[in-house]
C-alpha cells in the first residue's frame, strides 16, 4: 500500500470512529461524515507532493477549504487518541509511518 492509500485508509478509520461516537451512527457514516471523508480523499488524490508528501499538518500548502479543515482537525483530535483502543494495529502503523 503506498503512502496516499495509507493516508486514505487511516482517515477512513478515524472518520468512522468519530461518526459512531459523536453522531451515534450505526449504519455506516452519516451524510456529513461521508462528505468529509470523500472530500479528504479527493484532496489526497490531488496532492501535488504525491508519495513524498508529509502529513497535512506539516504541509506548506493548505489545500482544504477553511470549514473542511476545521472539521478534519476535530475528527483527528477526537479519533487520534481513541485509535489506540479501537484499532491498535492501525494506531501503531500510523505512528511508525511518520
Amino acid at each position: 500500500m503506498n503512502r496516499i492509500e495509507r493516508e486514505k485508509h487511516i482517515i477512513g478509520v478515524m472518520v468512522d470512529i468519530y461518526c459512531k461516537k459523536k453522531h451515534k451512527s450505526k449504519d455506516g457514516l452519516c451524510t456529513e461524515c461521508r462528505e468529509l471523508l470523500d472530500y479528504s480523499r479527493q484532496r489526497l488524490d490531488k496532492c501535488k507532493f504525491g508519495e513524498q508528501k508529509s502529513y497535512c499538518q506539516k504541509c506548506p500548502i493548505h489545500c482544504y477549504k477553511k470549514d473542511m479543515k476545521q472539521k478534519i482537525k476535530d475528527v483527528m483530535k477526537f479519533s487520534g487518541p481513541r485509535l489506540l483502543f479501537y484499532n491498535p494495529v492501525e494506531f501503531f502503523k500510523h505512528l511508525f509511518s511518520k
